[in-house]
């Protein structure tokens, strides 16, 4: 009896298959005839007309051909294309599924039907479009369909599973650059409904106890709210090492120069991001939060993951299919109705970024930064590519039953840069990032195991102005003014170049301007970089990190220069005589050991500002002069060192506290009287929630290679 049973659903559901492909095909066909009557380029007949029977087979063929062609010979397309960048990716979506159109329409029996190639194009997006909308709407209706639909958009490991615990696993979804204080607005104003049922009270969830009890209504809220501090360098490079892999000693900024190597390291930078991990890894003796059965999705790091994808630390090996850096998109753009919605999206992402940007030219806003050349495209592909991929990765991964799963979603970092962290167009973004935490709390509902979904950010954003904007110069103009090194005329003409300059000729006691000041090479000289509001000089041809005497003895001017500006905060220098010390204006300068008791410049930056900067001190490639710009605490703004309305990087305002939004089935993340202070801290509190779940914690790395061997 067990045995026909098991042969019945068997049945069932291939009829049930058979049943769902014939309507999708002949839906299909009815759309291939209404698009041959509205488009002129597009034939299913021969010029002498034909019949309505002989028209109706016609439409049948190609589109069963299509169909056929969709499902075999788009995935080995996109399968080549891998080679090529992920945006040119995007963008050849309609020319291949046009071509695929062409293909079906030459192998037709009846040898009648054609069109020309742009109407292919167009033909071939509805037709996928409808075919999915069909599909998915005759799915709905059956669970097991769903689940394995859904199965299909992610990248899943091709080895055999062992089976799937009942323990609950945890999904924490990245929220890149989204501060508190911005979703508490945002739930405020009813942008991020989901949130805002978690935080409220509504509809119950999942069990977690591994039943499949129906959701009962619960009045209480289901998750909890808490903010925590960055370090000082408050940006995802620093953030997410320390939360995925336990430390973010000596990384100092987004980007820095390393004397010892004469490299400038960047964090987004695929060697740079390899290297952090590798230190990362040696540091702790651990793999990372995502060592025991985690997927990494969308993250500059792996965290110890066995599965990736659109990971930064990797995209410069070939580790395997399922490793590359982007294999996830090879999931999620084989299944032809995905690509066709997504690059949609993309070009529909690409008008709404010219539309807002030309309005904010017209309207005349400030701040404002320049947002032509690429960035629409850039935005796009962060925007909708990106989401679209790390959510259908996530989804699989949930499906496939998985222990703890990474992913992050930077479509808001990357819009509040260029708009502002307050603005509408980052509000917008806000509401469908929204939307993409309601679809995986529904996909949980399908999944084999209870998932626990924590929201967190890596950091938040500061609005203001950018200092070139204010000032008419930028860091380095200043740095080589008050170095003494020529400077673009621009920069010459504004106040803080002249007033630099007046400082240089004092110091050298030189009451007139020579000549010889600008015969200087303007290439030499010390190395500027930004990382928002922060800023890092070096000078490459001393292999030591310099001391505010030797600075002094060489460049008598520059550290005046730059602490007496009104658009700087403070200056971070090492000592000979207190070890370190913070320099602001007007003479003000504090041992990092007296901070405690005299806070000086670092006053206004708020609580956990001395111990963030005397950490930083610390690291063995902290710059020779760390620079952060001034901060008005009524406004919370601060001055971008880079093209920027809405920054991060350093101390002052938003961009350090981010938020961490977890289930109250967990334990709280901090007691009552504890602050959630540094990534490393939020690693720990990462791994006693998987410790709760399994009951067991996440091992070392090491620990789980001796197990292995044994």
């Amino acid at each position: 009896m067990r045995c026909t049973g098991v042969h019945g659903v068997r049945w069932r559901r291939i009829a049930s298959q058979t049943g769902r492909s014939i309507t999708v095909w002949a839906v299909s066909t009815v759309t291939m005839l209404a698009l041959a009557a509205l488009l002129p380029d597009f034939r299913l007949q021969s010029p002498d007309g034909d019949s309505a029977t002989r028209i109706a087979v016609t439409a049948a063929c190609g589109a069963g051909a299509f169909g056929i062609l969709s499902a075999v010979v788009w995935p080995l397309l996109v399968r080549l294309f891998l080679l090529v960048p992920a945006l040119v990716l995007g963008l050849l979506v309609f020319f291949l599924n046009g071509s695929l159109l062409l293909l079906a329409l030459r192998v037709n029996p009846s040898g009648r039907a054609e069109a020309a190639p742009e109407t292919a194009v167009i033909v071939a997006a509805v037709m996928s479009a409808v075919a999915s909308a069909t599909g998915a709407a005759l799915a709905v209706r059956d669970d097991e369909t769903y689940r394995r639909r859904l199965h299909r958009l992610a990248t899943r490991s091709r080895r055999a599973r062992p089976p799937c615990p009942t323990a609950p696993g945890l999904v924490c979804v990245q929220l890149d650059g989204v501060g508190h204080e911005v979703l508490v607005e945002a739930v405020r104003k009813g942008l991020m409904p989901t949130v805002g049922r978690w935080l409220a009270g509504g509809d119950g969830t999942r069990p977690t106890d591994g039943t499949t009890h129906p959701p009962v209504h619960r009045a209480q809220p289901t998750h909890r709210l808490t903010a925590w501090r960055t370090d000082w360098s408050s940006q995802t490079g620093a953030s997410q090492l320390g939360i995925l892999h336990g430390t973010s000693f000596d990384v100092p900024a987004f980007r820095w120069y390393e004397k010892d190597r004469g490299e400038v390291m960047v964090c987004n930078r695929p060697t740079s991001a390899a290297e952090l991990q590798r230190r990362a890894t040696l540091h702790t003796g651990d793999g990372g939060l995502l060592t025991v059965d985690g997927a990494s999705r969308g993250n500059l790091f792996s965290g110890g993951a066995g599965e990736q994808a659109l990971v930064l630390s990797i995209a410069i090996r070939r580790r395997g299919r399922a490793n590359r850096s982007r294999a996830g998109y090879f999931a999620y753009f084989s299944d032809p109705a995905n690509a066709v919605r997504t690059a949609l999206s993309f070009l529909a992402e690409v008008a709404r970024e010219i539309g807002q940007s030309t309005r904010a030219r017209l309207r005349r806003q400030r701040p404002r930064v320049g947002r032509g050349g690429l960035y629409p495209v850039v935005r796009a592909f962060a925007t909708v590519v990106e989401r679209d991929v790390v959510v259908a990765a996530v989804m699989g991964d949930m499906l496939a039953g998985r222990t703890c799963v990474y992913a992050d979603l930077v479509a808001y970092d990357e819009v509040a840069h260029h708009s502002g962290p307050h603005s509408r167009d980052a509000e917008k973004v806000l509401q469908r990032l929204d939307r993409s935490l309601a679809l995986l709390e529904r996909v949980a509902e399908h999944a084999p195991r209870p998932y626990r979904i924590v929201v967190l950010s890596d950091h938040g954003q500061s609005p203001g102005e950018t200092f070139r904007s204010r000032y008419g110069l930028t860091l380095e103009d200043l740095v080589r003014a008050g170095c003494g090194l020529p400077v673009p005329r621009r920069a010459e003409r504004t106040r803080s170049g002249a007033e630099a300059r007046a400082a240089v000729r004092a110091a050298l006691r030189r009451p007139v301007e020579e000549k010889d000041d600008h015969r200087t090479d303007r290439r030499s000289g010390p190395i500027v970089l930004a990382s928002g509001n922060l800023g890092l000089i070096s000078f490459p041809d001393v292999p030591h990190r310099m001391t505010k005497e030797e600075i002094d003895a060489r460049h008598p001017a520059l550290l005046t220069t730059l602490a007496n500006h009104p658009g700087i905060g403070f200056l971070l220098v090492r000592s000979e005589e207190h070890g370190g010390v913070v320099l602001g204006a007007h003479g003000a300068e504090i041992p990092l050991a007296g901070l405690d008791d005299d806070p000086g410049p670092l006053a206004r930056f708020g609580p956990g500002a001395a111990d963030a900067v005397r950490r930083t001190h610390s690291f063995p490639h902290t710059a020779d002069i760390m620079v952060n710009s001034a901060y008005d605490p009524a406004d919370g703004e601060v001055l971008a060192f880079e093209e920027q309305i809405g920054s991060h990087g350093g101390l002052g305002g938003a961009q350090s506290r981010p938020f961490l939004l977890s289930p109250r089935e967990l334990s709280a993340p901090a007691a009552d009287d504890e602050e959630l202070a540094g990534a490393e801290h939020i690693h720990r509190v990462l791994r006693r929630w998987l410790g709760e779940s399994s009951g067991s914690g996440v091992p070392l790395a090491r620990d789980v290679e001796e197990e292995r061997a044994a």
